[in-house]
């Protein structure tokens, strides 16, 4: 099959799992911002995606795209390596003034890749293992595994983990900055009119999505989450009604 058989046709694998994952991530960005402003609506969105059989088919198949891009990366990349060098994919990368970003993207995508997986699985024992995971074998966990908010709170309370996510956000954002332009030239919808847009569109794109990422760690870190003051009122209230009652 030459879409396995081929590199024009691994490219295109590239370009389209990539493309699949980056939305997912737009989705688990809208998921968490959510969060930022309201736990219990968060909770509920965490208690709809638990271990109910349409969100573990959806886990599947998201680990299926995610295995076929980093087993696909690998093999391009030691393809690439072989036959130009410290090249890593035959794309221009002097579309516009931000060439300097493309250039050094696409000269440690391996590199970023290996620091994203790495997050991966941090991310993956931080909230996945104790959620859906826990969910479904009955595992006793410290909170409760519909309790993502509450995950959210214990995570970034950590400064530890608060910069290693960081770090795993920064390499991300190298990795689409070039990957989201790479994958419309690869499949062919970036000519020359559209080289400089894709560009600009999916900078502007990738950072907003990151940076929405980043507001949620550092909102609950420096404890500035609207949410949190919410909670923080409504136990205030739980308190006071009690208090009545006595």
């Amino acid at each position: 099959m030459w879409l396995i058989n081929s590199s024009i046709g691994r490219k295109v694998v590239m370009s389209l799992t990539g493309i699949a994952l980056i939305l997912f991530l737009t989705f688990h960005c809208a998921m968490n911002i959510v969060a930022l402003f309201s736990g219990e609506a968060y909770n509920m969105i965490c208690e709809m995606l638990g271990a109910n059989w349409y969100a573990i088919v959806a886990t599947l198949g998201l680990a299926f795209l995610a295995v076929v891009h980093i087993v696909f990366a690998f093999i391009l990349t030691a393809q690439n390596r072989k036959a130009r060098g410290n090249s890593r994919y035959e794309v221009s990368t002097t579309v516009n003034g931000s060439n300097v970003v493309e250039k050094w993207a696409s000269g440690n995508m391996l590199v970023l890749g290996l620091i994203i997986l790495l997050g991966l699985i941090m991310h993956l024992k931080d909230f996945w293992y104790n959620m859906m995971f826990a969910e479904i074998v009955g595992m006793a966990t410290k909170l409760s595994p519909t309790d993502g908010f509450g995950w959210i709170e214990e995570t970034f309370s950590n400064p530890v983990f608060v910069v290693l996510y960081l770090v795993w956000f920064c390499a991300i954002w190298f990795h689409l900055a070039h990957g989201f332009w790479s994958a419309m030239q690869t499949l062919g919808v970036s000519g020359k009119i559209w080289a400089k847009r894709w560009n600009c569109i999916g900078l502007i794109y990738v950072t907003l999505l990151m940076l929405g990422f980043t507001a949620v760690v550092l909102g609950f870190y420096f404890g500035c989450a609207p949410s949190l003051d919410c909670c923080g009122a409504a136990e205030c209230c739980k308190e006071a009604a009690a208090a009545c009652c006595q």
